[in-house]
């Protein structure tokens, strides 16, 4: 089962379908896996909070990945996402806001999922698996060398 709260109602003002494309977003990535997760789509100083309390950074990033503990199984975590920051990076980027939700969707929950990007071989691994999931939803290549044109 997946959860989206929408705390921040930029999303919706902007993305009026926000939750759903989140939601099928989450549901591709999570493949045949079985499990809840949450997802809140907030602002940025309710981010900024929790980067600065769980990760010592005082500023708002786009999403935040919280892994459940195996004992809150089916649960498998939360992600929350950062309304402006989100926004800011899709504009800079060229990318819708549907695609870029998306894609920091997918990589949350892959997160989630136990996939990292610490070293460039977890990297390159992790982005080629949410090439694959994003393809399957029609968005372009993130990654793409002119995806930040």
């Amino acid at each position: 089962m997946i959860e989206i709260e929408v705390e921040d109602e930029a999303w919706t003002a902007a993305l009026p379908e926000a939750a759903a494309v989140a939601e099928r977003a989450a549901v591709a990535a999570l493949g045949t896996v079985e499990g809840d997760v949450v997802i809140l789509l907030a602002d940025d100083a309710a981010v900024q909070e929790l980067n600065s309390g769980y990760r010592g950074k005082v500023k708002p990033t786009n999403v935040l990945s919280f892994p459940a503990a195996e004992s809150a199984a089916p649960h498998l975590g939360d992600l929350i996402l950062a309304y402006g920051v989100c926004a800011a990076e899709a504009q800079a980027q060229g990318k819708t806001l549907a695609d870029h939700l998306s894609h920091l969707t997918v990589h949350g929950v892959l997160h989630l999922l136990g996939r990292d990007h610490e070293d460039e071989a977890e990297a390159e691994e992790m982005e080629a698996e949410e090439r694959d999931i994003l393809a399957s939803l029609g968005v372009a290549d993130p990654y793409r060398p002119d995806a930040d044109a």
